[in-house]
Protein backbone atom coordinates (compact mmCIF):
# COMPACT_ATOMS: atom_id res chain seq x y z
CA UNK A 1 0.00 0.00 0.00
CA UNK A 2 3.04 2.12 0.74
CA UNK A 3 4.55 1.85 -2.55
CA UNK A 4 1.32 1.85 -3.97
CA UNK A 5 0.66 5.47 -2.46
CA UNK A 6 4.08 6.89 -3.10
CA UNK A 7 4.59 7.15 0.76
CA UNK A 8 7.09 6.42 3.23
CA UNK A 9 5.81 3.55 6.20
CA UNK A 10 6.64 6.46 8.81
CA UNK A 11 4.17 8.77 6.98
CA UNK A 12 1.89 6.10 6.74
CA UNK A 13 1.77 5.20 10.90
CA UNK A 14 1.70 8.95 12.11
CA UNK A 15 -0.71 9.35 9.50
CA UNK A 16 -2.98 6.88 11.37
CA UNK A 17 -1.66 7.83 14.90
CA UNK A 18 -4.60 9.93 16.65
CA UNK A 19 -4.11 13.30 16.59
CA UNK A 20 -0.92 12.95 14.03
CA UNK A 21 -1.28 15.98 11.60
CA UNK A 22 1.92 16.05 10.19
CA UNK A 23 1.17 20.34 9.32
CA UNK A 24 0.54 20.43 12.70
CA UNK A 25 2.76 18.45 14.61
CA UNK A 26 6.10 19.60 13.09
CA UNK A 27 5.73 22.65 14.31
CA UNK A 28 5.41 21.93 17.71
CA UNK A 29 7.92 19.39 17.74
CA UNK A 30 10.50 21.98 16.39
CA UNK A 31 9.31 23.95 19.02
CA UNK A 32 9.97 21.40 21.32
CA UNK A 33 13.61 20.16 20.67
CA UNK A 34 14.35 24.44 20.32
CA UNK A 35 13.41 24.60 23.83
CA UNK A 36 15.14 21.12 24.75
CA UNK A 37 17.83 22.41 22.85
CA UNK A 38 18.22 25.84 25.04
CA UNK A 39 17.56 24.70 28.20
CA UNK A 40 19.70 21.97 28.13
CA UNK A 41 22.90 23.74 27.10
CA UNK A 42 22.73 22.47 23.14
CA UNK A 43 22.45 18.70 24.00
CA UNK A 44 23.26 16.48 20.86
CA UNK A 45 20.10 15.14 19.25
CA UNK A 46 20.08 11.66 21.37
CA UNK A 47 19.91 13.67 24.29
CA UNK A 48 17.78 15.52 22.64
CA UNK A 49 15.37 12.70 21.60
CA UNK A 50 15.58 11.23 25.07
CA UNK A 51 14.36 14.49 26.92
CA UNK A 52 11.41 14.28 24.04
CA UNK A 53 10.68 11.04 24.43
CA UNK A 54 10.34 11.93 28.65
CA UNK A 55 7.80 14.67 27.91
CA UNK A 56 5.85 12.02 25.89
CA UNK A 57 6.82 12.69 22.32
CA UNK A 58 6.85 9.56 20.19
CA UNK A 59 9.90 10.29 17.92
CA UNK A 60 13.11 8.76 16.30
CA UNK A 61 16.19 10.44 17.01
CA UNK A 62 16.97 10.29 12.77
CA UNK A 63 14.30 12.78 12.44
CA UNK A 64 15.17 14.59 15.54
CA UNK A 65 18.92 14.82 14.39
CA UNK A 66 17.22 16.22 10.95
CA UNK A 67 15.05 18.89 12.23
CA UNK A 68 17.97 19.75 14.25
CA UNK A 69 20.51 20.10 11.25
CA UNK A 70 17.82 21.55 9.36
CA UNK A 71 17.27 24.56 12.48
CA UNK A 72 21.25 25.01 13.00
CA UNK A 73 21.11 23.43 16.35
CA UNK A 74 23.96 20.93 15.20
CA UNK A 75 27.54 22.31 15.51
CA UNK A 76 31.07 21.39 15.48
CA UNK A 77 33.45 23.48 17.78
CA UNK A 78 37.05 23.35 17.45
CA UNK A 79 39.85 25.04 19.67
CA UNK A 80 43.34 25.34 20.12
CA UNK A 81 45.52 23.37 22.09
CA UNK A 82 47.19 24.02 25.44
CA UNK A 83 49.20 22.00 27.42
CA UNK A 84 48.56 21.57 30.99
CA UNK A 85 49.98 18.43 32.03
CA UNK A 86 53.99 18.87 32.78
CA UNK A 87 55.05 15.37 33.46
CA UNK A 88 58.81 15.65 32.95
CA UNK A 89 59.94 16.28 37.04
CA UNK A 90 61.45 14.63 39.88
CA UNK A 91 58.66 13.40 41.81
CA UNK A 92 57.55 9.88 42.38
CA UNK A 93 54.79 8.73 39.84
CA UNK A 94 52.19 6.37 40.96
CA UNK A 95 51.32 3.27 39.73
CA UNK A 96 48.51 2.89 37.48
CA UNK A 97 46.24 1.05 39.91
CA UNK A 98 42.62 2.45 38.47
CA UNK A 99 42.82 1.04 34.93
CA UNK A 100 41.15 -2.57 35.67
CA UNK A 101 38.70 -0.78 38.01
CA UNK A 102 35.08 -0.82 37.87
CA UNK A 103 33.55 1.30 40.25
CA UNK A 104 30.01 -0.18 42.40
CA UNK A 105 29.07 2.47 44.47
CA UNK A 106 29.92 6.02 45.28
CA UNK A 107 33.08 7.24 46.52
CA UNK A 108 35.72 4.31 45.60
CA UNK A 109 37.00 6.27 42.56
CA UNK A 110 37.89 9.10 42.45
CA UNK A 111 39.19 11.35 38.98
CA UNK A 112 40.99 14.48 38.44
CA UNK A 113 42.08 16.76 35.57
CA UNK A 114 43.47 20.28 34.90
CA UNK A 115 42.28 22.50 31.71
CA UNK A 116 42.42 25.76 30.75
CA UNK A 117 40.13 28.34 29.92
CA UNK A 118 40.60 31.53 27.78
CA UNK A 119 39.76 34.35 29.53
CA UNK A 120 40.37 37.76 27.18
CA UNK A 121 44.07 37.72 26.66
CA UNK A 122 45.28 34.99 29.37
CA UNK A 123 44.25 32.04 29.90
CA UNK A 124 42.80 30.50 33.94
CA UNK A 125 43.16 26.79 34.59
CA UNK A 126 40.45 24.86 36.21
CA UNK A 127 40.66 21.96 38.29
CA UNK A 128 38.25 19.21 38.76
CA UNK A 129 37.49 16.25 40.90
CA UNK A 130 35.27 13.92 39.53
CA UNK A 131 33.16 10.60 41.03
CA UNK A 132 33.78 8.13 38.52
CA UNK A 133 30.99 5.84 39.48
CA UNK A 134 28.16 8.51 39.09
CA UNK A 135 29.94 10.95 36.97
CA UNK A 136 29.64 13.72 39.58
CA UNK A 137 31.82 16.72 39.81
CA UNK A 138 32.39 16.90 43.76
CA UNK A 139 35.33 19.27 43.72
CA UNK A 140 36.47 22.07 41.55
CA UNK A 141 38.88 25.28 41.62
CA UNK A 142 39.45 28.39 39.25
CA UNK A 143 43.37 29.60 39.53
CA UNK A 144 45.15 32.11 37.63
CA UNK A 145 48.29 30.02 37.65
CA UNK A 146 49.01 26.41 37.06
CA UNK A 147 50.32 25.27 40.57
CA UNK A 148 49.69 22.61 42.90
CA UNK A 149 47.80 24.45 44.98
CA UNK A 150 44.74 24.39 42.31
CA UNK A 151 44.03 20.66 42.77
CA UNK A 152 45.16 20.88 46.14
CA UNK A 153 42.05 23.69 46.81
CA UNK A 154 39.86 21.18 44.57
CA UNK A 155 40.28 18.08 46.29
CA UNK A 156 39.42 19.88 49.71
CA UNK A 157 36.34 20.68 48.30
CA UNK A 158 36.04 17.35 47.38
CA UNK A 159 36.75 15.36 50.41
CA UNK A 160 34.67 18.55 52.66
CA UNK A 161 31.26 17.66 50.83
CA UNK A 162 31.97 13.55 50.93
CA UNK A 163 33.85 12.69 53.62
CA UNK A 164 34.73 9.64 51.67
CA UNK A 165 36.23 6.34 53.91
CA UNK A 166 39.53 5.07 53.62
CA UNK A 167 40.83 2.97 50.33
CA UNK A 168 39.36 5.49 47.93
CA UNK A 169 41.68 5.50 44.91
CA UNK A 170 42.65 9.00 43.47
CA UNK A 171 43.33 8.86 40.02
CA UNK A 172 45.12 11.49 37.70
CA UNK A 173 47.68 12.14 35.10
CA UNK A 174 51.69 12.55 35.93
CA UNK A 175 51.28 16.49 35.81
CA UNK A 176 53.98 17.93 38.62
CA UNK A 177 51.00 19.40 40.10
CA UNK A 178 49.22 15.91 41.05
CA UNK A 179 52.81 14.33 41.65
CA UNK A 180 54.06 17.25 44.27
CA UNK A 181 54.56 16.23 47.78
CA UNK A 182 52.49 18.63 48.95
CA UNK A 183 49.32 17.03 46.84
CA UNK A 184 50.64 13.09 47.71
CA UNK A 185 50.59 14.45 51.62
CA UNK A 186 47.30 15.03 51.04
CA UNK A 187 45.85 11.83 49.57
CA UNK A 188 47.50 9.59 52.47
CA UNK A 189 46.34 12.18 55.17
CA UNK A 190 42.55 10.68 54.25
CA UNK A 191 43.57 7.23 53.44
CA UNK A 192 43.57 7.96 49.32
CA UNK A 193 45.72 5.20 46.97
CA UNK A 194 47.07 8.24 44.60
CA UNK A 195 46.64 6.05 40.73
CA UNK A 196 48.53 8.18 37.69
CA UNK A 197 47.98 7.61 33.94
CA UNK A 198 50.15 5.81 31.86
CA UNK A 199 52.87 7.99 29.85
CA UNK A 200 51.82 9.69 26.86
CA UNK A 201 47.89 7.98 27.53
CA UNK A 202 44.48 10.16 28.01
CA UNK A 203 42.83 7.07 27.48
CA UNK A 204 43.34 6.40 31.21
CA UNK A 205 41.67 9.06 32.22
CA UNK A 206 38.81 9.18 29.66
CA UNK A 207 35.98 9.66 31.80
CA UNK A 208 37.28 12.94 33.48
CA UNK A 209 38.98 13.77 29.73
CA UNK A 210 35.06 13.50 28.65
CA UNK A 211 34.16 15.79 31.11
CA UNK A 212 36.28 18.37 30.01
CA UNK A 213 34.74 18.11 26.33
CA UNK A 214 31.39 18.64 27.28
CA UNK A 215 32.17 21.60 29.78
CA UNK A 216 33.94 23.46 27.16
CA UNK A 217 31.13 22.43 24.39
CA UNK A 218 28.57 23.34 26.47
CA UNK A 219 29.36 26.03 28.47
CA UNK A 220 32.62 27.61 28.09
CA UNK A 221 32.53 27.72 23.82
CA UNK A 222 28.70 29.50 24.09
CA UNK A 223 29.94 32.24 26.93
CA UNK A 224 32.04 35.61 27.23
CA UNK A 225 32.94 36.32 30.24
CA UNK A 226 34.08 39.61 31.72
CA UNK A 227 36.01 38.81 34.58
CA UNK A 228 37.64 36.08 36.62
CA UNK A 229 34.29 36.22 39.04
CA UNK A 230 32.23 36.44 36.62
CA UNK A 231 33.30 32.92 34.85
CA UNK A 232 33.26 31.48 38.19
CA UNK A 233 29.58 32.59 39.31
CA UNK A 234 29.18 31.05 35.28
CA UNK A 235 31.31 27.96 36.58
CA UNK A 236 29.20 27.55 39.44
CA UNK A 237 26.03 27.39 37.43
CA UNK A 238 26.63 24.91 35.32
CA UNK A 239 28.10 22.22 37.75
CA UNK A 240 26.25 22.85 40.42
CA UNK A 241 22.54 23.52 39.47
CA UNK A 242 22.93 21.81 35.61
CA UNK A 243 25.50 19.79 35.09
CA UNK A 244 25.17 17.36 38.33
CA UNK A 245 21.50 18.32 39.02
CA UNK A 246 19.67 18.17 35.29
CA UNK A 247 22.20 17.04 32.82
CA UNK A 248 21.23 13.47 30.73
CA UNK A 249 24.45 11.15 30.61
CA UNK A 250 24.32 8.49 28.20
CA UNK A 251 26.59 6.58 30.21
CA UNK A 252 24.28 6.60 33.37
CA UNK A 253 21.52 5.45 31.26
CA UNK A 254 20.28 8.77 30.00
CA UNK A 255 20.01 10.31 33.94
CA UNK A 256 21.52 13.07 36.02
CA UNK A 257 24.60 12.19 38.14
CA UNK A 258 22.18 13.19 41.27
CA UNK A 259 19.39 11.03 40.03
CA UNK A 260 21.81 8.09 39.55
CA UNK A 261 23.20 8.09 43.02
CA UNK A 262 19.74 8.69 44.26
CA UNK A 263 18.75 5.52 42.66
CA UNK A 264 21.50 4.36 43.56
CA UNK A 265 21.79 4.29 47.27
CA UNK A 266 17.42 3.25 46.99
CA UNK A 267 18.52 -0.07 45.43
CA UNK A 268 21.51 -0.61 47.81
CA UNK A 269 20.45 -3.70 50.24
CA UNK A 270 23.51 -3.89 52.18
CA UNK A 271 24.82 -1.55 54.50
CA UNK A 272 28.81 -1.72 53.10
CA UNK A 273 28.76 -1.23 49.61
CA UNK A 274 29.43 -3.77 47.00
CA UNK A 275 33.19 -3.90 46.54
CA UNK A 276 34.86 -2.98 43.03
CA UNK A 277 35.07 -4.96 40.24
CA UNK A 278 38.25 -5.67 38.34
CA UNK A 279 38.44 -6.01 34.50
CA UNK A 280 41.28 -8.06 32.70
CA UNK A 281 41.57 -8.90 29.03
CA UNK A 282 40.48 -12.27 27.75
CA UNK A 283 43.66 -14.63 27.78
CA UNK A 284 43.81 -14.65 24.02
CA UNK A 285 44.05 -10.75 23.92
CA UNK A 286 46.84 -10.96 26.65
CA UNK A 287 49.09 -13.83 25.14
CA UNK A 288 47.73 -14.71 21.28
CA UNK A 289 47.97 -18.31 20.13
CA UNK A 290 50.62 -18.83 17.36
CA UNK A 291 48.52 -21.00 15.46
CA UNK A 292 45.08 -19.81 14.34
CA UNK A 293 41.97 -21.86 13.09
Amino acid sequence: MCILAAVSRASYYRFGAPGADSDEEEPRLRDAIQRVAIESRQYGYRRVTHALRAQGWEVNHKRVARLMREDGLLAIRKRRFVRTTDSKHDFEVAINVARRLIPTAMNQLWVADITYVRLGRVDVFLAVVMDAFSRKVVGWNLGPRLTAELPLAALTNAVDSRRPAPGLIHHSDRGVQYASDAYIDMLLQHGMIPSMSRPGNPYDNAKCERFMKTLKQEEIYCSEYRDMEDLRANLSVFLDRYYNTARLHSALGYQSPDEFEKRAAQSATAEIPPAPRMSFSRHEEIYPSDVRT
